[in-house]
């Protein structure tokens, strides 16, 4: 069908890829922690969003060429490193007062601040070769290289992998932010928790800084 081959090993595999912690699944259970069920399960769907954007990018064959280049790869490579270590070091410098005093400031807080949750997760999925690595590695594999329509199966094998994905991330956001609930509560910890959180996102940054294609 539409050159998809071994779709139930794909199927497999993407499930255990998705149940191996990785960064997506670190900064969104960082978001939860953070900030609420709500910022967790939205940043999800944005690096959902960016998935998309590899999906795409691979059945046309973009990947490939970013993968190829190596001036590409250090370019979006120190692009989302630097992102990353943006990101935590907003929640370091972070005022314990902003951290939501009160029901009425977070609902506030967070009617203002899920888009930009959105766009966080997106940007950090789409500027991570790692992943871009990840696409134009894997998904070849499951498609028969002389199948009339590569894009419809390239296209049709990320359609599936976003759907497992979304599903996951937004089950572990969901659960991530019900077990830290009541940490809007105690304000002093809350802070601690996003001084930890805003210390793994500079850690997944270096790292990210320090990877080889």
């Amino acid at each position: 069908m539409l050159g998809i081959v071994d779709l139930p090993l794909f199927i497999g595999a993407v499930f255990l890829l998705n149940v191996t912690p990785g960064p997506d699944t670190a900064y969104i259970v960082g978001r939860s922690i953070a900030q609420g069920r709500a910022a967790g399960v939205v940043s999800a769907l944005g690096v959902s969003a960016g998935c998309c954007v590899h999906s795409l990018a691979t059945a046309f064959g973009l990947t490939a060429l970013l993968a190829a280049s190596a001036s590409a790869f250090t370019i979006i490579k120190f692009a989302g490193a630097a992102y990353l270590v943006w990101l935590g070091l907003r929640l370091l410098w972070k005022r314990p007062g902003l951290a939501g005093s009160g029901a009425a400031g977070a609902g506030q807080a967070d009617a203002r601040g899920l888009r930009a949750l959105f766009m966080q997760g997106f940007l950090t999925n789409v500027l991570n070769p790692k992943v871009i690595l990840f696409f134009v590695s894997f998904f070849p594999q499951f498609v028969d290289r002389h199948a009339a329509h590569q894009a419809l199966a390239f296209l049709a094998l990320g359609g599936i992998m976003v759907c497992m994905s979304t599903l996951w991330s937004t089950l572990v956001a969901w659960a991530a932010g019900t077990m830290t609930r009541k940490v809007g509560q105690a304000p002093r910890l809350k802070c601690w928790l996003d001084r930890m959180v805003g210390t793994a996102f500079i850690g997944l940054g270096a790292r990210l800084a320090l990877a080889q294609r």
